[in-house]
């Protein structure tokens, strides 16, 4: 069986925070009028979540992928830097 290693592919979870850093930037540079910027700036704190472990919310899946890969919000504003910061290159 052929390994990760040998095919020099980048692991999934990678890419997937990748992915969600770069819909970050892209939402983040919107104007304050856009309807994903106004959806993202509703408050949730009314609904309850359950008795059960709930998922982690859009908001904390963000700001530990931010953290990990040790960015900040203010980066976000300047598209080239921002898309050079979260880039995963493969081996290849």
């Amino acid at each position: 069986m052929v390994s990760r290693e040998q095919v020099e592919v980048v692991p999934l979870k990678e890419k997937l925070r990748e992915t969600r850093l770069r819909w970050f930037g892209y939402v983040n540079r919107m104007s304050i009028n856009a309807p994903v910027k106004r959806c993202e700036a509703i408050n949730l704190l009314h609904c309850r979540r359950g008795r059960a472990r709930s998922n982690k919310s859009w908001n904390e899946v963000i700001r530990s992928d931010i953290k990990f890969m040790g960015l900040t919000d203010c980066i976000a504003q300047n598209r080239n830097l921002w898309r050079s910061k979260i880039k995963i290159f493969d081996n290849r």
